[in-house]
Order: C-alpha cells, then sequence, then structure tokens
C-alpha cells in the first residue's frame, strides 16, 4: 500500500528508519556525453517504509531539516557511501568519486565536517573518492560562514560542487563568494525551447564558468536534444534520466563494472604564469600592464571551426587597427571579415603553430578595413600570438599588434628600386655589394654571384675576394686598408683597381651608412667597368 506518510509519523518512524535501513542510498551516475563514459556518482537519500511504501524526498526532508533530524539522515548518507566505497576498493573494482549533499543546516552544525572526518577515517576511503556538493540556496544569509567551511574542506582534499545553480535568485554573486571546484547547472532553464532565452543565458554561463576555470555538470538532462546542445555549447558532463534514474547499490555496481570510467578535466587550462581573476580586475598590476605598458594588445578565442571572437582590446589596438572605430565597434565584429582567403590561411596557420608550439608565434597579413569616418584603407598587420588556454574545442590566445604598412609599402619601394638598379647593372658593366662593419659579413649582388662564383655570404671580408684573386696580390693591403678606413669612420673612397686574373680596371667605390651616433654601420660597395678614356 502506498501511502503519503504525515509529519508526526515520519518522525516517529525515523530512527527505526535509519537502524533497518528504510532510509537508504541511491546513486546516479555522471556522464562525459563525448565519450560515454562516467566520471563520477551522486548520492541521493531515499525512504522505503515497510507498510506505507516509497515516501518522497520532497516532503519528508523539509520534515527532517524542521525537525533538526537532518543532519543525522546525511551523516548516516555518508557512511553508507564510505561503506560502499571500501567495499569496492577491497574487491578491486575501479571506482569513481561519489558526491554527498551538504546541507545548510549541516554547515550551521559547527563540527559536521569533522563529523564526515571521523567517518571517512574510519572506513579509510581516500578523500579523492569523494565529494561535497552544497546548494547554491545555502549560501543566502549566510556566505561568509559557508565560505569557511569550503576552505576547510579544500584543507582537507575534497572538491566541492555547487548544486542547483541558476534556481536561486542570486547566482551570480555566490559564485563570485565561493570558491567551490565544480558547478552544477540547473537544466530547468531548458526546460522549454533549446534555442530560446533560456539557452542563450545557458550558453553564457558555461563560457563563463571557462573563464574560472571551473567544469559544469548539467543536471537533470533528460532527452538527447538537451545532451547534445550542452555539448556544443562545451558542457559535456551530465546526470540525468538520459543516461540513468538513481540506482540502488547492487544495480549501481553493476554500472560501474561495465561503463568505462574518465575524471572530470579543468574547463580551461590556463598557463600557470596567467591569473584569470587578476587580469579581469580593473585594478590589477596584469591590467594596469595591458592598458598601459604594452603595445596594440587583445585577448580573443578561436574555436576548431575557425571562428574567432574578440573578448578584450586596449586603447593601443584600436590606434594600431581601429581606423578610428570605437572599443565597442571591434569588439562586436568579426575579425576575419578584413581577410581575405590568403590572408586568412596565414592567420589560421599561425593561430595553428602557436598551440601546438605553446610559444609565441608572428605573422604579417594585410586586412581590408572600413570605417564610417574613415571610409576603407589596406593595412598590413604584424601579429605575435601565444595561446594562454584551451579546452577540448577552444583556445584562449593573447595578441601584440604593429601596423606595419608604411614599413612594408617602404620595402616594397625599396625592392623595386633595387630590382631597376639590378635590371640597370645588368645592361652595364656594375657590380654592388653590401659590407657589415661590424661583422665584416659581405652580401654580393647576384651578377657578383652569377660571374664571380661568390656564395650569398663572405664572412670575414675582404679576405675571400683577395684569395680567390678577384683583388690582384699588388692591391691587396691597399684594398685591406680601405676597410680599416671604414670602421674609423671615412664617408667615402674610391679608385681605380684591375680586378681579377685579367687584371681589368674597375672604378672601385664606397658609401658609409652611420648611425644617429655617428657610428659607421653598413658600407655600400660598386665596382663599374672604366671605360675607354676614363682616367
Amino acid at each position: 500500500m502506498e501511502k503519503r506518510m504525515n509529519e508526526q509519523e515520519l518522525l516517529d518512524s525515523f530512527d527505526e528508519a535509519l537502524l533497518n535501513n528504510h532510509i537508504f542510498v541511491v546513486y546516479q551516475p555522471k556522464i562525459n556525453h563525448a565519450t560515454g563514459r562516467m566520471v563520477g556518482a551522486e548520492a541521493l537519500m531515499r525512504w522505503r517504509h515497510p507498510e506505507y511504501g516509497m515516501q518522497f524526498p520532497s516532503e519528508f526532508i523539509p520534515v527532517l531539516e524542521k525537525s533538526n533530524l537532518i543532519c543525522k539522515a546525511d551523516l548516516y548518507v555518508f557512511e553508507q557511501v564510505c561503506r560502499l566505497q571500501r567495499k569496492c576498493i577491497d574487491e578491486g573494482r575501479h571506482i569513481v568519486p561519489i558526491s554527498f549533499n551538504m546541507s545548510r543546516y549541516d554547515i550551521y552544525n559547527n563540527n559536521y565536517v569533522d563529523e564526515i572526518e571521523k567517518i571517512r577515517a574510519k572506513y579509510d576511503v581516500p578523500v579523492k573518492y569523494l565529494r561535497v556538493e552544497i546548494t547554491e540556496s545555502s549560501a543566502v544569509g549566510g556566505v561568509e560562514l559557508i565560505s569557511s567551511v569550503v576552505d576547510k574542506l579544500h584543507e582537507l582534499g575534497y572538491i566541492v560542487e555547487m548544486d542547483d545553480f541558476g534556481s536561486g535568485y542570486s547566482s551570480l554573486n555566490v559564485l563570485k563568494d565561493l570558491n567551490v571546484d565544480i558547478i552544477k547547472l540547473d537544466m530547468r532553464f531548458l526546460s522549454g525551447d533549446i534555442g530560446g532565452r533560456g539557452g542563450t543565458i545557458i550558453s553564457s554561463i558555461v563560457q563563463m564558468t571557462k573563464w574560472l576555470n571551473t567544469p559544469v555538470i548539467a543536471e537533470g538532462v533528460e532527452t538527447i536534444e538537451q545532451a547534445d546542445y550542452m555539448k556544443s555549447i562545451g558542457c559535456k558532463y551530465i546526470q540525468g534520466y538520459l543516461y540513468s534514474k538513481p540506482v540502488e547499490e547492487k544495480e549501481f555496481i553493476e554500472k560501474l563494472d561495465s561503463i568505462e570510467h574518465e575524471p572530470v578535466g579543468p574547463a580551461m587550462d590556463l598557463i600557470s604564469t596567467m591569473d584569470a581573476g587578476k587580469f579581469w580586475n580593473p585594478e590589477s598590476l596584469e591590467t594596469l600592464i595591458f592598458n598601459n605598458y604594452v603595445g596594440g594588445a587583445a585577448i580573443f578565442t578561436y574555436n576548431k571551426n575557425g571562428k574567432i571572437e574578440i573578448l578584450r582590446i586596449n586603447q593601443k589596438y584600436i590606434k594600431e587597427v581601429g581606423m578610428n572605430q570605437t572599443e565597442l565597434d571591434i569588439l562586436n565584429s568579426d575579425p576575419l571579415n578584413s581577410f581575405d582567403d590568403e590572408n586568412k590561411k596565414i592567420y589560421y596557420d599561425t593561430l595553428e603553430r602557436a598551440i601546438k608550439s605553446e610559444d609565441e608565434e608572428t605573422c604579417e597579413t594585410w586586412r581590408h578595413l572600413y570605417s564610417d569616418c574613415c571610409g576603407e584603407d589596406t593595412i598590413c598587420v604584424k601579429s605575435f600570438v601565444r595561446m594562454i588556454g584551451r579546452t577540448e574545442d577552444q583556445y584562449i590566445f593573447y595578441t601584440m599588434v604593429q601596423n606595419i604598412t608604411k614599413e612594408k609599402k617602404m620595402y616594397e619601394d625599396l625592392y623595386e628600386s633595387e630590382r631597376r638598379f639590378r635590371f640597370a647593372s645588368e645592361q652595364v658593366n656594375v657590380y654592388a655589394w653590401e659590407y657589415d662593419i661590424d661583422t665584416k659579413e659581405m652580401r654580393p649582388c647576384f651578377r657578383c654571384m652569377r660571374d664571380l662564383g661568390l656564395p650569398p655570404l663572405l664572412k670575414n671580408y675582404p679576405e675571400p675576394a683577395i684569395e680567390v684573386g678577384i683583388f690582384p696580390p699588388d692591391y691587396a693591403d691597399m684594398y685591406r686598408d680601405w676597410h680599416k678606413q671604414l670602421e674609423e669612420g671615412v664617408g667615402t673612397l674610391e679608385g681605380i683597381i684591375p680586378l681579377t686574373v685579367g687584371r681589368v680596371p674597375f672604378h672601385v667605390r664606397y658609401t658609409t651608412e652611420f648611425d644617429e651616433n655617428g657610428k659607421p654601420l653598413k658600407a655600400y660597395g660598386s665596382a663599374a667597368l672604366v671605360v675607354d678614356g676614363e682616367a
């Protein structure tokens, strides 16, 4: 016979229910929907009266809370969990962490954490196989107390999960103040249309928790559509009737033996030198450096389907590549729209290299930009990118950018001038080379390499040219002296020198380039064939 017991009947039956296991524990697996593997389970309290049958938790738990019996009941559940874990360890089973609920009444009991530690020690269960679930509502009116309890649990090695996140009225405040390790998301957000406002809110929460490096478990998943949606937004861990209802110990052990296991991974693997909390704090040193002491910089995400989303930029970034756009304009835009296919591939390849190397990688890309005030323009941007965090399907990057359009165009103009000079040199008997005064390295022109057999780089110049006979022995000391004069800062040198074994007369000339302090840096040499009649 099924009968709902009244409050007094529940209270009168409580001690007997504990003694005879009428109050018992069921276990609901937590599953990685991407792999189908079990990552843990939750222990839940049930009551089966021998005469009146199953009682609803929603009816008997409030009675136990009201009568200050819930702590005793919760400790009973915890002991059953420890007993099960000890049994599985002794039988050589591979086990998963099992979480147990800690109510606000347990938290207000100053000795509760000590009590569970006594029970854990009794069964000698490693703390890594036990997790604590606290509800968001537990923190209402007592954040400082619950925070101190969470800190104590962490000191003892427990992983702490926040249960029913999103069901209360101050979820973000609670999350801000409590250092929990895992968030269990209330799936009532998705009770209606998956793609509606609830889906948008859940997606935002999942993205936010990645920055907190806090994994998310979706609780109450009942359909494959819900599970697939959660996986698509980055939440692969689920608990609910889709995979299993809460089951009694025997059936749970069967599932434990038949389903492969894996640990819960971090939401975001951030590099050890980066503290995300400090980075987003407007008063932190990290933010001060980001805004004032580096060049144009940005933080962005990059996922496996190639989408890039800018999360944060500094003012120098706007100055470098913004074309008088506002910060909001840049944050709301798709940065890839400014790339053509060739430059997009260059940028993607650089990101992939940075992911593989876990080091800074560099590229230069041309971008076509538009703004209402400045119209259209094409700029060349040099990007230094470094991966600073990753999940299974998303990466966080830090980038510094330099607008090198002027330098690039200047280089192109110089290259064109050099091309024309080389073309002209081909039509007349002129050789040219560049001499680095500090390193004594010489880089010859194409004609030097083609006609004289020189390599692209000559070290300890001019000795290699003297050794192969380009400069005759009777002119060698004079030519060496020229290079000493270049080191001493002579601006120009010139003279007629017979070159090669044929002693063909050439007009050899050097022009020196100096730095801003007057130190000689490079000398540019040329050798023009002496035509008839030239002295």
